[in-house]
């Protein structure tokens, strides 16, 4: 029972829930600068660490390819017991330790630091306490997503966006259980990051197993996860939009953290259930088989589409010559990836839309000031950008999948239309009207997410889940790169252009209207290149869904 896909799953959402402490750094961010005399500039630099640690996951997926995938393919000839696999070493419980070393080490220091337990440390130490906080993220979301893959390859999409929906909540959350307990005190939130994360993680990791039997209904059960995390997505936003309104008493948070709880509970009921329908199921002589982890329902498949795809010359010419998965069973490594044009084309384009949507959360404050928006409507624009980042992720994520089962379209045409969606919304920002940051950080937001689940989704399909961990985090460091350079090289020398007067300050539409202009016709240069990415895998998609389908007929035959 614990070994099962149902319970990895509960417990990688409940992970995935407390891990995105980066995304609560403007809780924290004013006692960090008060407290080690940091002007402006420096907390900026502090922040740029924490985006860098939050994103360069390489060595999260070197390490899970090393004690997980590989371990289970010198596994694959027979079946180990459920206790000599834990007691072995290796699987993704690993990846999670590692984590929660890292998230403890980083965020205690920082707080040692903050409460003057500890001297001051020079600037560049204080950056690597946050480097070091922040990158236990990837540790923790690598493990979580490239299971999740494993376990539900048919629905990568679904799977991730409720993955990478979780972690998008994980901020919204994790100011929730702050608001209720220790509000006003933003020092032992700091102290709160460093424990939390890492005792639920090292209370839940051996939880996290990779399960590769072919079991029934997991579309159905997926769609209840879908629907919880739809829900806890709307109860955070009616919280954030009546506390933005109303000063809720220390009754109320408590009572609105209980509920909150209780929702977050609910998947554990969808696992229960689930396994009652597989004991059902099974007692009715069904019996289920092992498959292969990349995009297959048995372990015959991918042989089967490899054979198939070299068996037909046109048919394989057509189809994208950098996609040497169609020529080769063995899963490509990053080393390999980073050598056809697929890499560099998803990089390009995750550049643009990643980077273009954290230079704009970065600089929304700002961004509201210098258009007259008051302390209130900032706040809750920028407390909503979670939700909104949340449905990208989970929408593109549910939305991919329903396209490439029952259209057959490629899974990366919805990053094109992302993207040039992306575009309307950063000119949207550009033009200053009444109300434009509503608008546009809606759209600007939900399609920034999208592209954190597409992203990897698209990268377990052309190049395996092999070193799906390894190649999705190295792509990830496009968007701190697109974010440094939209943000520092666009936005801030444009700005420093048009500000005057002692505090260096600028207010109007002329402020920012040139930077989003820029931004936004970057997005679209990202679409194009998503564009060219569509053209190049379209064929190989279509290869895939059609054995995806015949391969249904044939269970609907049995």
């Amino acid at each position: 029972m614990l070994s099962s896909k149902w319970i990895t799953t509960v417990a990688s959402i409940w992970i995935q829930c407390t891990c995105g402490g980066s995304y609560a750094f403007g809780v924290y961010s004013s006692v960090l600068k008060s407290s080690q005399s940091y002007d402006q500039a420096t907390l900026d630099t502090v922040s740029v660490f924490k985006d860098i640690g939050a994103n360069a996951g390489v060595l999260s997926g070197l390490l899970y390819s090393a004690v997980a995938v590989h371990r289970r393919r010198r596994r694959d000839s027979h079946q180990a017991s459920s206790v000599s696999y834990l007691l072995s070493f290796g699987g993704p419980w690993v990846v999670h330790v590692a984590g929660a070393i890292q998230c403890f080490a980083g965020y205690f220091l920082i707080w040692l630091s903050v409460t003057g337990v500890i001297h001051r440390p020079a600037v560049p130490l204080m950056c690597l306490f946050m480097f070091i906080a922040a990158h236990a993220q990837t540790f923790f979301n690598t493990a979580n997503v490239v299971t999740a893959v494993q376990n539900f390859p048919d629905y990568g999409g679904t799977i991730v966006g409720i993955m990478k929906g979780f972690l998008g909540l994980s901020g919204a959350v994790l100011i929730q259980v702050y608001d209720a307990l220790f509000e006003g005190n933003p020092s032992i939130f700091i102290l709160m990051l460093a424990l939390l994360p890492t005792f639920i993680s090292l209370l839940l990791m051996c939880l996290v197993r990779i399960d590769e039997r072919d079991t029934q209904g997991n579309k159905k059960q997926l769609n209840r996860f879908s629907t919880v995390a739809l829900l806890v997505a709307a109860y955070l936003m009616i919280v954030i939009i009546l506390e933005n309104i109303f000063t809720f008493p220390l009754w109320a948070r408590i009572a609105t953290l209980i509920l909150l709880l209780l929702l977050l509970a609910s998947p554990l009921g969808i696992a229960a259930n689930a396994l009652k329908d597989e004991s059902e199921i099974s007692s009715q002589g069904f019996v289920s088989s092992e498959r292969s982890p990349l995009l297959s329902d048995n372990g015959s498949l991918q042989s089967e589409r490899w054979s198939s795809a070299a068996g037909d010359p046109k048919e394989n010419h057509a189809a994208d010559e950098d996609t040497p998965m169609l020529q080769d069973e063995e899963d490509l490594n990053v080393v390999q990836a980073m050598r056809t044009g697929n890499f560099w084309l998803l990089f390009i384009a995750m550049a643009c839309g990643m980077g273009s949507g954290l230079a704009t959360i970065n600089n929304i404050s700002q961004i509201g000031e210098s258009l007259g928006y008051t302390t209130v409507e900032i706040n809750t624009l920028v407390s909503l950008w979670s939700i909104w980042n949340f449905l990208g992720r989970f929408g593109a994520g549910y939305v991919s999948d329903i396209l490439l089962h029952r259209r057959g379209w490629a899974r990366p045409l919805l990053m094109v239309i992302t993207l040039a969606t992306m575009t309307i919304g950063h000119v949207i920002i550009a033009s200053g009207f009444a109300g434009n940051l509503y608008v546009g950080s809606v759209i600007v937001g939900v399609c920034y997410g999208s592209q954190w689940s597409l992203m990897p989704t698209i990268t377990s399909e052309l190049f395996g889940v092999g070193h799906m961990g390894t190649i999705f985090n190295t792509i990830a460091i496009a968007s701190p790169v697109g974010s440094y350079l939209l943000s520092v090289r666009v936005i801030g020398y444009i700005y420093d252009k048009e500000a005057s007067g002692k505090q260096n300050s600028c207010s109007g539409t002329h402020c920012f209207m040139l930077s989003f202009l820029i931004i936004g016709c970057v997005t679209l240069f990202g679409s194009l290149v998503a564009s060219a990415l569509f053209f190049r895998t379209k064929r190989f998609y279509k290869l895939v869904v059609l054995r995806r389908l015949n391969l249904s007929l044939q269970d609907d035959d049995r």
